[in-house]
């Protein structure tokens, strides 16, 4: 039942603007819908509006974690733990040089190649928004953090996916191993998964410029 719902959460979320990817994602959608009868179906938006209620009421958390291990579903034999927040975010604050990046680039990226449920990206991302609330003037965090994870595991990988996407951050997902299989130019989108977040105007913008710049032979910061 777990892994349906993040499954089909996160073939939601995406196939709203990731029209690449779609119609994969949309067989697998009804391939796993079509399995439950129409009372079944009716708990899975159920459940899907209690995550994002819980996110709404509390931002700073990682609510999908935090269930996944309340109810056992971790692979202990596979060393899978999720870090507690409150951990993730005394880590985050070791973050110094943010703003710097920001004022350079325009955007700093936050990476996680063992990202879990999105813990520590969720945390980070929170770190650097409270320090651009107090820029003068203050800046929208949204437009300046771009979030970048992988995960082996599918589920847990998805549930980052989902948690991001509603938090309204721009990045992606890769599921797949981050040492034997990590990001690549050369990828398939097979494999990723965009927040909604990335397709907004400031973050295409923002690529379409980089494009150029790379044409072009200029760096990041020119």
């Amino acid at each position: 039942m777990w892994r349906d719902y993040i499954l089909l959460h996160a073939c939601s979320i995406s196939n709203v603007l990731d029209k690449e990817n779609y119609d994969q994602r949309e067989k697998r959608y009804l391939k796993i819908i079509h399995q439950y009868s129409k009372e079944e179906q009716a708990i899975f938006p159920e459940l899907a509006a209690y995550v994002t209620m819980a996110l709404d009421q509390n931002q700073e958390q990682d609510f999908l974690g935090k269930m996944f291990m309340r109810l056992n579903l971790g692979n202990r034999s596979a060393g899978q733990f999720f870090t507690p927040y409150h951990v993730c975010e005394l880590m985050a604050e070791v973050v110094a040089d943010a703003l710097e990046k920001i004022e350079k680039y325009g955007y700093i990226s936050i990476n996680d190649p063992c990202c879990g449920a999105g813990a520590t990206l969720i945390a980070g991302v929170h770190v650097i928004r409270k320090q651009l609330e107090h820029c003068d003037p203050p800046r929208n965090y949204q437009n300046h953090i771009l979030v970048v994870a992988q995960d082996v595991d599918e589920i847990v990988g998805l549930m980052c996916y989902i948690q991001i996407s509603l938090l309204g951050l721009a990045g992606f997902i890769k599921i797949g191993n981050s040492i034997t299989d990590p990001m690549s130019t050369d990828d398939s989108s097979e494999n990723y998964w965009y927040t909604p977040m990335y397709f907004s105007d400031v973050w295409s913008t923002r690529r379409m410029i980089n494009q150029m710049n790379k044409i072009f032979g200029k760096g990041d910061d020119e």
